[in-house]
């Protein structure tokens, strides 16, 4: 089993330079996922901070793609694991085998060995099969019969929901969707930028056109960098009061977790990176507060989704997280 070297550069790139890096990643894949820059920064600053995404739409719009065209500009590996109600842990981790020839277990390495993985309907598998991605998506590394591995890096899982269907699925528990440093939605394509797409000249693969523009050890470097941007204390208070906000609600039967709150915080770091600064601003918290935060809380009128589309939940617990953020003062 082989995982990418993890090659870190002495010395951090700087602003200038690492706004460079995420405009090449971002343009790359801007070359196969028209009309969508927004959801693609918004995917990259995930990368960057070192989580992981959950896409909720339609099918259709472009999920897998954007997973495979993100893989492939960073050179990396890329699985899609299309989840049922009859997929097994071992089917996403890998299983030990008993060779004939050693006399012993050998371990062969589940999809979940990869650089970018595609939860394909994450919420059509069972909450046990769920819960073997919990490891991977927290530590970057996973257990089995006894032994630990760990996985490649750089490492992101891209999860897909449907949020109009809800017969057959298994809605992701509190402690699944808390593994997620954003939600998104990715939207129809305006409509010049679906004529485009339709009226390609040919059927070839689009991802396939695209190259590596960046290494593992840049996206490393950006990484780190990210960790590196300065935070000011009024912002950090700001952001407090916020999270403080999400847990007396009195419309939120669960606020936004400890974890949760570093997450925000993590996302708004790699914002700033991408922006080409080595700060944080008000908006690198404020633009991302809704994508990093709502599905992190439970609606005190939430009956526990197994009745009613995603949709619904997922609009008003945005809508009260809204309005949460009004009443707290920018700095």
């Amino acid at each position: 089993m082989s995982t990418v070297a993890l090659s870190r550069p002495a010395t951090l790139p700087s602003s200038k330079a690492a706004h460079a890096i995420f405009h090449r990643l971002t343009h790359n894949v801007g070359q196969v996922i028209h009309g969508k820059a927004e959801v693609i920064r918004l995917a990259v600053i995930a990368l960057v901070a070192k989580g992981h995404l959950l896409l909720e739409d339609v099918p259709g719009v472009g999920k897998t793609t954007l997973a495979r065209a993100l893989a492939r500009s960073i050179g990396g590996t890329f699985r899609r694991i299309q989840f049922t109600s009859d997929l097994l842990p071992s089917d996403i981790l890998g299983v030990s085998v008993w060779n004939e020839e050693t006399r012993h277990f050998e371990f062969k390495p589940g999809p979940i060995f990869a650089n970018v993985v595609l939860a394909d309907e994450i919420n059509r598998t069972t909450p046990r099969t769920q819960s073997s991605l919990l490891e991977a998506m927290s530590e970057g590394r996973v257990s089995v019969d006894h032994h630990t591995y760990t996985l490649a890096q750089p490492f992101l899982v891209i999860a897909t929901q449907n949020p109009l269907e809800h017969f057959g699925t298994y809605p992701l528990p509190e402690s699944q969707m808390d593994r997620f440093l954003l939600r998104l939605r990715m939207g129809y394509p305006e409509r010049a930028d679906e004529r485009r797409v339709v009226a390609r000249p040919t059927d070839a693969d689009p991802v396939e056109s695209i190259h590596p523009v960046v290494s593992s050890e840049e996206v490393f470097a950006l990484q780190r960098a990210a960790l590196a941007v300065r935070v000011e204390e009024s912002l950090l208070d700001y952001a407090e009061r916020v999270v403080a906000e999400t847990r007396r609600s009195s419309l939120l039967m669960l606020g936004v977790s400890p974890r949760g709150f570093q997450s925000w915080y993590r996302a708004a770091q790699a914002r700033a990176l991408s922006e080409g600064r080595d700060y944080c601003v008000p908006d690198d918290l404020r633009e991302l507060a809704v994508p990093a935060l709502a599905h992190r809380v439970v609606l005190a009128s939430a009956s526990g989704g197994y009745g009613e589309p995603l949709g619904r939940g997922r609009e008003e617990a945005e809508r009260v997280l809204q309005s949460l953020l009004e009443r707290v003062p920018m700095p």
